[in-house]
């Protein structure tokens, strides 16, 4: 099968981009990353894209004929894939599978994002609305914001089911608040969390749903951004001119979807189609999770880091919390998750999501994050993004080229 490789990445601070149009974000994604990959948009087959709000809150749908203003993007072969929050990862599998098909030498997946308006302020409901039609109708009802709702449902039923407490639970968001720390593209830079600040209910800190366990610092940003990979062949190397130690291999890709209703579900906590993806990844990349050194997964909600470090093979079934809490998962642990803040800290532009987690496993393989949140030694990096309620799974898995 033809080989395909990531030569090029760029995103946006994520947070607010204030009164960036996003037309310009397009094109500010796009631009960078392939100046950085050593071409331009004359080499570029085909472009796949995603932004998944866009057409409720921007009131802006038809993004590829946006993306075709860019200069030289205009008469070229431009979709938009819509996977709820696993559209950016989406975006990058179709680019990846027309590759393989020999339809395209050089590509470009680009994800963005406008949660905010002009004055960096959000509307929580209707974005809780908007995102909530990427839920089953059935699970609406009484639901102001849905999918905080049903992952607190989610977290609840993972606690029963494994002896699982909240202390260990909000290790999650610890350790990417710490990340984030390091990284300054991530909207919550600047944020000091420690373990004690999300136990303890006060200020900004509090439970979603009375009831359930889930908490403030627990949950994702409402975030603007973009993000944007180029991605080449053997022969799309040729027409640019990319250094070779920026040239990464995808060298596995899945893309399996569950069921949408989680209260129909009996394995919610072991979804097999997000299990079922991850093994296929690394079928395909010929290897086992020993191999996985570093990886960026779905953490839109602190539950999701715990079942992610279950579901990519780190943590056996129900020790996902664990994993977190012995620091396994920390930048000095066994397999280094989510350095570059994750969801619940580096934000979450849901288009640009699944884009950015594969961009930032890419700069870690190529050694351009941040000095402190480097892993030095990596073998293969894994990226596990989802839309829905753990419905639709996208995962890659990339190493260094040979």
């Amino acid at each position: 099968m033809t080989r395909v490789f990531i030569v090029g990445y760029n995103q946006s601070k994520f947070g607010k981009l204030m009164d960036m149009s996003l037309e310009r974000m397009l094109h500010d994604a796009a631009m960078p990353a392939l100046e950085r990959a050593g071409g331009t948009p004359d080499v570029v087959d085909t472009v796949s894209m995603a932004g998944l709000c866009t057409t409720m809150l921007n009131d802006q749908s038809l993004l590829g004929g946006l993306m075709a203003m860019a200069p030289g993007f205009a008469g070229k072969s431009i979709d938009v894939a819509e996977n709820a929050c696993a559209s950016g990862g989406q975006a990058i599998y179709n680019v990846v599978t027309r590759m393989r098909a020999g339809l395209a030498d050089v590509g470009l997946a680009v994800g963005v994002e406008k949660m905010r308006d002009k004055e960096g302020k959000m509307d929580g409901k209707l974005i809780g609305r908007v995102l909530g039609t990427a839920s089953h109708p059935d699970q609406r009802t009484g639901k102001v914001f849905v999918f905080p709702h049903i992952f607190a449902e989610i977290m609840a039923k993972y606690m029963k089911a494994h002896g699982v407490t909240e202390e260990e639970l909000a290790y999650v968001p610890v350790v990417a608040y710490a990340n984030a720390n390091h990284n300054p593209l991530a909207q919550m830079h600047k944020v000091k969390v420690t373990h004690d600040d999300v136990m303890k209910i006060e200020g900004v800190n509090r439970y979603i749903v009375d009831g359930l366990p889930l908490k403030t610092y627990e949950c994702s940003q409402i975030s603007d951004g973009y993000a944007a990979v180029v991605l080449a062949t053997e022969a799309g190397l040729k027409k640019l001119n990319v250094k070779p130690d920026h040239v990464v291999e995808i060298a596995g890709f899945a893309q399996r979807t569950d069921p949408l209703n989680t209260d129909l579900r009996d394995d919610v906590l072991r979804p097999s189609g997000a299990y079922a993806a991850v093994n296929a990844a690394y079928k395909m990349a010929g290897i086992t999770v020993d191999n996985i050194s570093v990886a960026e997964v779905h953490d839109c909600f602190s539950i999701m880091g715990a079942m992610s470090a279950e579901i990519i093979g780190k943590a056996t079934y129900g020790r996902g919390a664990r994993y977190w809490a012995e620091g396994k998962a920390s930048i000095d642990g066994e397999c280094p998750i989510n350095t570059s803040g994750g969801l619940i800290a580096k934000g979450h532009p849901i288009g640009a999501t699944g884009v950015a987690m594969v961009g930032w496993a890419y700069s870690q393989i190529t050694r351009q994050v941040p000095q402190p949140l480097q892993v030095n030694k990596i073998d293969h990096a894994v990226t596990f993004n989802i839309g829905g309620p753990i419905c639709a799974s996208a995962v890659f898995v990339l190493r260094g080229k040979n």
